[in-house]
């Protein structure tokens, strides 16, 4: 249900509690900064800076509860065809309280009124975005991605990320290709990360206590 034009009710745990998800503003850098480079300590998350934040402030969305930062996403524009959902996090203590699927939705929307063909992200929980349609691709198919974060990623020599994408658009795979646009984001030969083993943090399912028989 939505409040005012970009801004976007959900429900928040089970006590019944409502957060907003609202377009960033620039009130909100410090909180974001905060949150994201908490991650980023913990080798979770890419650390930003404020003026690359500034910079890209219109593409993040961020949840809220009152003046309070519950968690932020963004969805980053590279093509006439993909984009990336990218520095998605939620404050430790709002987990699994629906704050980060909300802006999950939100932000595929705003794929949709774009028309973004292939929205993809690179994660450690496939577990979570398998839960809004995305699945996991060949980590190579994207080298977009390698042009610009990656060049200052600490773990450009052994990325551990896993790749994923939502089809927006029927048939969208097409965009999907080791070929580079006509125009390379940065000067020189296209350099590609080195990629490790992936690594998953979503929590694995309980198993079912075996029956005696």
């Amino acid at each position: 249900m939505r409040n005012h034009p970009g801004e976007a009710i959900a429900p928040a745990a089970a006590d019944s509690a409502s957060f907003i998800v609202r377009p960033a503003q620039l009130s909100d850098v410090q909180p974001i900064l905060d949150l994201i480079n908490g991650y980023a300590a913990q080798e979770i998350m890419l650390p930003r800076n404020e003026v690359e934040l500034c910079e890209g402030l219109r593409d993040f969305l961020v949840a809220v509860d009152g003046d309070q930062l519950l968690g932020c996403g963004a969805l980053h524009l590279y093509t006439r065809h993909m984009a990336e959902l990218r520095s998605l996090a939620v404050s430790s203590e709002h987990t699994r309280s629906g704050v980060g699927q909300a802006l999950v939705r939100e932000l595929l929307d705003q794929a949709k009124e774009f028309g973004v063909d292939v929205v993809f992200v690179f994660t450690y929980v496939p577990g979570f975005f398998e839960k809004t349609g995305f699945h996991i691709i060949d980590r190579a198919s994207l080298p977009l991605k390698a042009w610009k974060d990656c060049l200052r990623c600490p773990k450009f020599t052994a990325c551990d990320e896993i790749a994923m994408a939502f089809m927006v658009t029927p048939g969208a795979e097409i965009y999907m290709s080791h070929e580079p646009p006509e125009l390379p984001y940065v000067e020189g030969p296209l350099i590609m990360p080195k990629l490790g083993q992936p690594r998953v943090l979503d929590k694995p399912k309980p198993r079912a206590p075996k029956r005696d028989k």
